[in-house]
């Protein structure tokens, strides 16, 4: 199964993507996922035809499984995840993509951000969602979130990925 985890904060080797990584191999532990931290892009990110970055594009949308991850900034993803998700065409460009929304916070206030903000936006790109989920960056390594997400979640990844079937809400 082809897994990647998308990174979507503008601090290299972030928490963020350690807890995506450890999502994406707890979900699909038999998987070495493909990683794209987003900030590695720079400015490529702000321009159509960039050739790294479509070959990113072309990665996610192979992909039967994506974690989507960002930190929480002003209550929402980060605009670089935004600028990322606008590579790809609205409906059809992650169809076939079983899509994990992910984000971290320093606190509870915005645990719905993931389901509310992010899981719509991959919707509409045409993945199919699992629930968001919302991490505390600082207790995300041993608090046990993460492994009781992947064990509620892990059969439906198995029936779902590799079907191709898009959803429909």
């Amino acid at each position: 199964m082809a897994v990647t985890v998308v990174v979507g904060n503008p601090k290299p080797a972030s928490r963020t993507l350690t807890a995506a990584t450890l999502l994406a191999e707890t979900l699909r532990p038999e998987s070495e996922p493909a990683v794209v931290d987003l900030v590695s892009f720079g400015p490529a990110l702000l321009s159509w035809g960039d050739q790294q970055v479509g070959e990113a594009v072309r990665t996610v949308a192979a992909s039967e499984l994506v974690v989507f991850a960002s930190p929480t900034f002003k209550a929402t993803y980060t605009g670089l995840l935004k600028l990322f998700l606008e590579q790809f065409d609205g409906g059809t460009g992650l169809a076939g993509v079983v899509a994990a929304p992910l984000m971290l916070g320093a606190g509870p206030a915005h645990a719905l951000a993931p389901d509310l903000l992010l899981k719509p936006v991959l919707v509409e790109l045409g993945a199919t969602a699992l629930p968001g989920l919302y991490l505390s960056d600082r207790t995300f390594r041993d608090d046990g979130v993460i492994a009781a997400y992947a064990e509620r979640w892990r059969p439906v990844v198995a029936a779902l990925a590799g079907t191709g079937v898009p959803n429909h809400g």
